[in-house]
């Protein structure tokens, strides 16, 4: 065998070691650089097969561009890098190794160029806000109390948040915080919100969408207070899809029934104040709780025309609507009065309402004054937009729900339900103090 053994990558290019024969073995030598210079580097083996193996590592590695060998300074750098890895595992019970650490900082360095990774990492803590685990029913009063203070009309005016609907709200999320005790907002998972909302499966769609709503707000609400991450991800869950809503049967008086309620409101003492409110539910087509917010004034203040006033509409939208002639018949008795239209509870109205029409034996029938009103408006017009208009409702809503439900005959008679004999009210106006 001839010596010096010169060895090439695959026999190809440059040499990169040798293989000498001596007295005192085989000695292996090649070059590599050492804290970015060149330098001889040499090993000594007592038989070729050993030199050999070696050498083929060393040109493999020297092939790839590796380093063999670690001068002083890379051996102290490496032995500091194990060190900070153990403390760091102590600290916080993570594994890291020298080259994942390595490859990970020179990797996110490449991407922020010429900024340095701390100043990138200072920016990301500052916009991500730590989660704070909180008691699902404690999260939940928070949001109800902090809601409570839209509920309350300021200046004698319309409140942001209906009372009645923040107590609903506030039932329906109580429920929910109940249906998972022990639990923290940011333990809620998909599953728990398709449970719940699976566990409603007796009510409306309208009802469940409603629920949904209220979960929505609250979830929107958390992830303000940090109570929930913002990627959450919860509103995706299977039982937070929106169900197509059923109207469901639209329940209406006939004209029969509207003029035994009236007469029966006109002539008895007892139900004399629910006189107006049927007329203007029945003959203009108000909501109740519009009614409620009406003082006599809205009534008269546009000849010809009830105003409803962007704070006591349900759509905080303004709108006029036409005192037709029957309604102007029914309204006579109460020109000069002031005060609210109705100057009671709501659940008092129901409770007398319901009296007088048990006792001219006329079933209920669900807002039935302003469905019939829609009904008998679009079957007369024939105009969803004039009828939308009158309603404070959206076209699409009378086209698709009041449509084909009554003959303009039929409209044409509840349109003429007028008093036979008007009964002029006693009006008792303030008195007015004495002169001194």
């Amino acid at each position: 065998m001839k010596f010096p053994k010169r060895l090439r990558h695959r026999g190809k290019g440059k040499v990169l070691a040798t293989i000498y024969k001596t007295p005192a073995g085989y000695r292996l030598y090649w070059r590599q650089r050492v804290d970015g210079k060149p330098k001889s580097q040499m090993r000594l083996f007592a038989s070729y097969a050993e030199a050999k193996r070696e050498a083929d590592k060393v040109v493999a590695d020297l092939a790839k561009g590796k380093t063999t060998t670690l001068s002083p300074g890379q051996t102290a750098d490496a032995q500091n890098a194990i060190e900070e890895l153990q403390r760091f595992f102590e600290a916080t019970g993570k594994r890291v190794s020298i080259r994942d650490a390595v490859g990970q900082f020179c990797a996110n360095s490449r991407k922020l160029g010429e900024r340095p990774l701390s100043e990138a990492v200072d920016g990301f803590l500052s916009n991500v806000a730590k989660v704070e685990r909180v008691d699902l029913s404690t999260a939940v009063e928070q949001f109800i109390e902090g809601r409570k203070v839209r509920t309350v009309a300021k200046d004698g005016k319309r409140p942001q948040l209906s009372p009645s609907w923040h107590y609903i709200v506030g039932m329906w999320l109580r429920e929910f915080a109940n249906t998972f005790p022990g639990h923290a907002v940011c333990d809620l998972t998909r599953d728990h919100l398709t449970a719940y909302l699976n566990g409603h499966g007796d009510v409306s769609p309208r009802t469940r969408n409603g629920r949904r709503n209220a979960v929505k707000m609250f979830l929107k609400w958390a992830v303000e207070r940090d109570y929930l991450p913002a990627n959450h991800r919860l509103l995706v869950a299977e039982g937070m899809a929106k169900e197509i809503e059923d109207f469901g049967e639209v329940e209406f008086f006939t004209p029969k029934e509207l003029r035994m309620m009236l007469d029966a409101a006109s002539q008895r003492a007892a139900f004399r104040t629910l006189l107006p409110v049927i007329a203007l539910g029945g003959l203009a087509g108000l909501r109740l709780q519009e009614i409620a917010r009406l003082n006599w004034q809205d009534v008269w203040r546009v000849p010809g025309h009830i105003e409803i006033a962007a704070t006591k509409a349900k759509t905080r939208q303004r709108r006029l609507v036409e005192i037709v002639p029957a309604l102007a018949a029914w309204l006579e008795s109460f020109c000069g009065m002031d005060g609210n239209v109705w100057d009671d509870t709501l659940d008092n109205f129901h409770d007398l309402f319901g009296k007088l029409r048990d006792e001219m034996g006329i079933p209920i029938r669900r807002n039935g004054l302003r469905h019939a009103f829609c009904t008998y408006h679009f079957a007369l017009h024939a105009n969803e937009n004039l009828t939308a208009q009158q309603a404070g409702n959206s076209p699409a809503m009378i086209h698709g729900h009041y449509k084909g439900l009554a003959t303009k005959a039929e409209a044409e008679k509840w349109f003429n339900v007028r008093p036979a004999n008007p009964v002029k009210l006693t009006v008792q106006l303030p008195a007015k103090p004495a002169l001194p």
